[in-house]
């Protein structure tokens, strides 16, 4: 019998396992056969474990703790027939074991406590001043960002539709209309190309809308260069590009990852890109206080995005962050007001109005007027029926690019192949649009229209193409046109047909290797089915006044986004205020409450949709709901390496450079020298911890150990932050080896512990709620017994039919 993290199934007979797991698989089957048990993983300092063996110590055999993440990968010996070898084997019901914990839960050691005794009232205040110092330059910041990239945006998209608009009315007089539909393919996909090149070659971590990530991040889990400053630029350039590259994305969503980069930098004075430290605000630089930095830098993208910075806050609070507090809330919105001001202020010049400050965020849905768009109470359920076709049409789509998602991580995962495929779709988009606006035969009056580049194509003069609205224009100005275009301006076929077309190449669109969001292609496809909806009941209700297709647009919009990504409070708020009308709260907040619902039945939001197909330890609000069954026991992660409170080096040397473990915290335990006699657990050390000790020489020869050791700061463990060196990088002699090293005065004296009965809700609810990354299981006399870790929560899931238990693998 083997652990289920190294069972292999159907769909992935050529997952690739430690070599190490099976060797300790191996020689603990030889110990059950000769009747022993296991122990601890370095004998002198732990305790045995349990004493008797039981299935479940036999099932916890591989776990995360005994897995080396850095270790060459060796393939599994089985007779087994390999896949195509262009295949990854990829599996959704996998938990990754390449993804570490960030240490939220701050280490109360001596050093510490130190500190924070000498920190007096003047300092505390100062300390404080420094956090609202700090929010407000993220709000400048993300401000600015948001500004260039609307800048830049408008003036290359601006360049490129008219290049090709007048390329189309040359050769519709002449003839040779092939030669406009290269031009647009082509200028797509040359700009997609390059924005893709970055993203791929250059910081892969920049694809997409960045918001899984950033949720991941504000969870707990490290994702490796998530917040650097190389994954602003290129998340910024490759978002320019791609919506210049007329794919059916929108610019808001990164956003909230840019502001998220730009929160964590700011809040460490410091760029590891850059190779500069600016020694301010040296305080900040753990992984509490780099959070909740982070969490105000996405409210700060939200709100510039939108022009919503109450809607930025509760976005933070309801996609983002883990963890949260009164006085959090009032900063986050502090930085979320500066950021959509800056915002305003920088727009307002560009556009020649220096003293308006009225300018709304990068999208401005219009304002909607009560007295021309009122609802009345017959309305509510036509409005709860869009929300049905909203969560389903979101579950469709969610459903196809889950199953798009699936194909891309097997079969193009080179950079090559992701670049080709942007290009592709960019060049098919163009296509798509210029053969729908071909065949349109809907024209529409040119008069009081506000369209940016009207085509005139087979249309009489005076006269634009109705479908050239839609697909020839950025998709943030097509959702504006939906909403405000008087009733009449478009023909239900064009809506129709626009819908369907938009749909696929929305869903194809998302998860290429581009910098790029899902909220306005979402918003746009909504709106025009939305919009369709009005006209049908305009039809049907002989033209009522109430019957007015923008005020269903905005309805369909919400439906549709609100299926996808599942957001429902934030979502609300962001909508009323882009929209300057708090009317429409109530059927808003009714559209996207039903859209969830039925969603949900279905199939997970996009987002979390992409966390669970990344393989990500990411843990939920709460335990899965038939896990009271599961006790701490059953869960725990063993055998666990402990340490002694005095510990020889050359013992934490081996320890920490040992290859067949993967331990980032150490319970340490008393025991004399020369001793195998155990006692209790006494406190926590991390391995960064260890790392700068062994760094600073701190320790003294084994025959003066009364001497005082070197005295390190709290300052020398920030400077290491956020990247503490590896243990290969650190030399100590054989000299060194034999001297000793005190841990009582860094370690931590009092972390959590849970005993061994425990239920899995109980300890998921303290793990969870206290942003722990190691939980240690004691026995009834105090000794240690087990570790918790995420992988060891996040590897419990309510599946459909029932609790389930996903594998862990290298992925």
């Amino acid at each position: 019998m083997l652990h289920p993290s190294i069972t292999l199934g159907p769909a992935q007979r050529d997952t690739r396992v430690p070599k190490t797991v099976q060797e300790q698989c191996g020689h603990f089957l030889l110990c059950l056969l000769a009747g022993s048990q296991p122990g601890c993983h370095s004998g002198p300092g732990c305790s045995e474990g349990d004493k008797h063996l039981t299935p479940s110590s036999l099932l916890r055999i591989g776990q995360l703790s005994n897995v080396d993440l850095n270790e060459d990968i060796h393939e599994l010996e089985t007779e087994l027939p390999r896949q195509r070898p262009n295949e990854i084997p990829h599996n959704e019901k996998l938990l990754s074991l390449k993804y570490e914990s960030l240490d939220y839960d701050s280490s109360e050691n001596q050093l510490f406590l130190e500190e924070e005794r000498r920190i007096n009232h003047a300092a505390f205040r100062t300390v404080e001043i420094k956090r609202w110092v700090i929010c407000a330059m993220i709000g400048i910041l993300t401000g600015l960002v948001a500004c260039f990239i609307d800048i830049v945006v408008e003036n290359l998209a601006g360049l490129k539709y008219r290049v090709v608009k007048d390329n189309i009315d040359k050769f519709t007089a002449k003839g040779g209309l092939s030669f406009s539909l290269l031009l647009w393919a082509t200028l797509n996909a040359s700009v997609v190309m390059v924005g893709s090149v970055i993203v791929a070659f250059i910081e892969p971590v920049a694809a997409g809308s960045g918001i899984p990530q950033i949720k991941c991040y504000l969870n707990g889990v490290k994702i490796p260069h998530v917040v650097r400053l190389k994954t602003l630029v290129i998340k910024v350039c490759g978002v320019i590009l791609s919506v210049v590259g007329g794919l059916a994305v929108g610019k808001e969503g990164p956003m909230i990852h840019s502001g998220s980069v730009i929160a964590a930098g700011i809040s460490q004075g410091r760029s590891t890109s850059l190779k500069r430290d600016f020694k301010i605000f040296e305080y900040f630089r753990r992984d509490t206080e780099k959070r909740d930095f982070v969490s105000a830098g996405a409210a700060a993208g939200v709100s510039a995005a939108f022009g919503a910075p109450v809607g930025g806050v509760l976005f933070s609070l309801e996609e983002g962050a883990s963890f949260w507090n009164q006085f959090l809330t009032w900063r986050i919105f502090f930085a979320s007001m500066i950021s959509t001001f800056t915002l305003n202020s920088v727009l307002s010049v560009y556009h020649g109005n220096a003293w308006d400050l009225s300018s709304p965020g990068l999208i401005n849905f219009g304002r909607f007027d009560s007295e021309k768009m009122g609802y009345t109470i017959q309305e509510i359920p036509i409005f709860i029926f869009m929300g049905v076709v909203g969560g389903i049409l979101g579950a469709l789509f969610n459903a196809l690019n889950y199953w798009l998602t699936m194909f891309r991580i097997r079969y193009i995962h080179r950079p090559c192949l992701q670049v080709l495929e942007a290009m592709l779709v960019a060049a098919v988009t163009a296509t798509v649009g210029f053969v729908m606006i071909y065949c349109s035969r809907d024209c529409q009056p040119i008069q009081g229209s506000s369209v940016a580049y009207p085509l005139q194509l087979f249309c009489a003069d005076g006269e634009y193409n109705s479908m050239a609205t839609a697909f020839f224009n950025t998709p943030e100005k097509s959702v504006v046109n939906l909403f405000h275009d008087p009733p009449g301006s478009y023909n239900p076929m064009t809506l129709g047909m626009f819908t369907l077309m938009y749909f696929f190449l929305a869903c194809w669109t998302y998860g290429l290797t581009v910098s790029a969001g899902v909220f306005i292609p979402s918003l746009l496809i909504g709106a025009a089915w939305g919009r369709l909806f009005g006209i049908s009941l305009s039809y049907l209700t002989k033209g009522s006044i109430w019957a007015d297709p923008g005020k269903y647009a905005l309805m369909g919009a919400a439906a549709q986004l609100g299926g996808i990504v599942r957001m429902t409070l934030s979502l609300t708020v962001i909508m009323m205020e882009a929209t300057g009308n708090v009317t429409y709260g109530f059927p808003i907040m009714l559209v996207l409450m039903t859209a969830k619902i039925v969603g949900d039945y279905f199939v997970e939001g996009l987002y979390d949709m992409h966390i669970q197909l990344q393989s990500v330890p990411f843990l939920h609000w709460e335990a899965p709901v038939t896990s009271h069954s599961l006790t701490a026991r059953e869960v725990m992660s063993t055998p666990v390496t402990c340490l002694r409170r005095i510990e020889r080096v050359g013992t934490v040397v081996d320890i920490l450079s040992d290859t067949s473990s993967n331990h980032n915290g150490f319970p340490v335990v008393e025991s004399n020298p020369g001793t195998t006699q155990v006692a209790g657990l006494r406190g926590l050390i991390l391995r960064s911890q260890l790392i700068v000790l062994l760094k600073h020489k701190v320790f003294v020869e084994r025959t003066n150990l009364n001497l005082v050791q070197r005295r390190l700061k709290l300052k020398d463990f920030r400077d290491a932050y956020p990247r503490f060196p590896p243990i290969q990088s650190i030399h100590v002699s054989q000299d060194e080896r034999e001297c000793m090293i005190d841990l009582s005065e860094f370690m931590n004296p009092s972390p959590y512990t849970v005993p061994q009965e425990a239920s899995l809700p109980r300890v998921f609810k303290l793990f969870r709620a206290l942003g722990l990354r190691h939980l240690v299981v004691v026995d009834n006399r105090n000794e240690v017994v087990g570790m918790v870790t995420r992988k060891d929560l996040a590897r419990y899931r309510l599946g459909k039919e029932g609790l389930e238990e996903l594998s862990l693998a290298q992925t």
